[in-house]
């Protein structure tokens, strides 16, 4: 993470700008807009539905998104509360529900069904909400960042194994469109869960999947070529590789700390799963910056070390692009660490609304919902204050006018 940091900081790759066009009242549909999602979950009615039935799957799901959209609601408990409002019946069609009901809700509904309406959602995406390098408009595959991030879970959530058997954590591995903005697909599983064997599961075809060291598996990667995709990838300093080409340099390339660009076969006969491929690595060298101060120690945490000079090696089948933009698709690979950062400590999405494995993953995917909500209506990637703003909107407290405003003054310097 500190050397994405290091790099994002010290890079001397020239991005861009990429300028947001400035929102109109007709390029937001306003309240109505809630009301066309709620529209839009109605397809969940059917799903495990019964006339006994007091908590629909719709009506859950509803529930959720006010929650996020809510930040006054902090618990199950604050929304079984809040239920009782004859405004919420009114105006969204919400009855009360039990505490009961709603615990059983995640047990029984199909997460699948939510992923199909996050899905159809980013469709609907437009590739802007980033700032990126015009190069990367003509890649033919979609940029897609890989990673995943623990939810500390209760001691009695026993399904979430994590360290030992005093530890529990469950684990969101995430899939994030970086040109887009937006998450496309996630799922949840315990803390020990296997981030290979989930990507490994999930592969699709046209993607250009861009990962950490930590998805450095040659059998991983072998899995990605034959599903019709790409990667970007970091590998470890030590990594075995027969040179079969040496690359020359641009000044481009120079520039952006590339030190050397190779034509491969990676691996050994130990390792023979991509043995007749001609891979590409390229090693990028990072100098801190001069100054950097030391970090000091976290309340809770460990000691969180200045940033120092970092050497990457990065490994591809992209062979004809230009060196630094791969350079540049690796260092967009912090764009998911954002997210995480926004989907815990903003939306709130890491508590635990639901201790069941099936439960977590309807509460992930209703804050993938909204966020991409929220990129749809602002045409570019969440904060805080435009996350605020909407808030305010939806409680009545800010005019559509004054909500625009605050759109344009949240928008990043360009």
């Amino acid at each position: 993470m500190g050397i994405i940091m290091a790099m994002s900081q010290n890079s001397r790759i020239d991005r861009p700008s990429t300028a947001h066009p400035k929102l109109t009242g007709a390029d937001l549909p306003g309240k109505k807009k809630l009301e066309q999602v709620l529209g839009l979950l109605r397809r969940l009615r059917p799903n495990h539905d019964h006339p006994q039935r007091e908590l629909h799957y719709d009506e859950y799901a509803a529930y959720l998104l006010l929650y996020f959209f809510t930040p006054l609601l902090q618990s199950m408990r604050g929304m079984q509360f809040a239920s009782s409002y004859p405004l919420l019946k009114q105006r969204f069609g919400l009855d009360r529900f039990s505490l009961g009901s709603f615990s059983e809700a995640g047990r029984v509904f199909d997460p699948k069904l939510l992923a199909e309406i996050v899905a159809e959602l980013g469709q609907q995406v437009i590739e802007n909400a980033h700032p990126h390098d015009p190069r990367m408009d003509k890649l033919d595959r979609c940029v897609t960042a890989v990673d995943g991030t623990l939810i500390e879970a209760l001691p009695r959530m026993v399904w979430a194994l994590w360290l030992d058997s005093e530890h529990r954590a469950a684990k969101v591995h995430l899939q994030y469109s970086i040109l887009k903005g937006i998450p496309v697909q996630a799922m949840i599983t315990e803390g020990s869960g296997s981030e290979l064997t989930v990507l490994g599961n999930s592969l699709a075809e046209g993607l250009l999947y861009v990962l950490d060291r930590g998805y450095a598996c040659y059998d991983l990667l072998s899995k990605i070529l034959l599903a019709g995709s790409s990667f970007v990838v970091r590998i470890r300093a030590n990594a075995s590789y027969k040179i079969l080409q040496e690359l020359p340099l641009s000044e481009q390339a120079r520039k952006a700390g590339i030190q050397f660009d190779r034509i491969v076969e990676l691996g050994t006969d130990q390792d023979p799963e991509l043995h007749g491929r001609r891979l590409r690595i390229i090693q990028i060298h990072r100098e801190a910056p001069p100054d950097q101060k030391p970090r000091t120690w976290s309340k809770n945490h460990s000691i969180r070390k200045p940033c120092t000079d970092t050497t990457l090696l990065l490994c591809t089948d992209l062979l004809e692009i230009d060196a630094d933009l791969i350079a540049l698709i690796y260092q967009d690979r912090w764009q998911i660490e954002l997210f995480f950062r926004w989907f815990k400590k903003v939306l709130g999405a890491d508590h635990l609304l639901s201790l069941c494995a099936n439960g977590l993953t309807i509460v992930t995917y209703c804050a993938l919902i909204a966020s991409v909500l929220m990129v749809l209506w602002t045409g570019r990637k969440p904060t805080r204050r435009t996350h605020e703003a909407l808030c305010f909107y939806f409680l009545g407290l800010v005019s559509e006018d004054d909500l625009l405003d605050a759109f344009d003054r949240a928008a990043p310097a360009r």
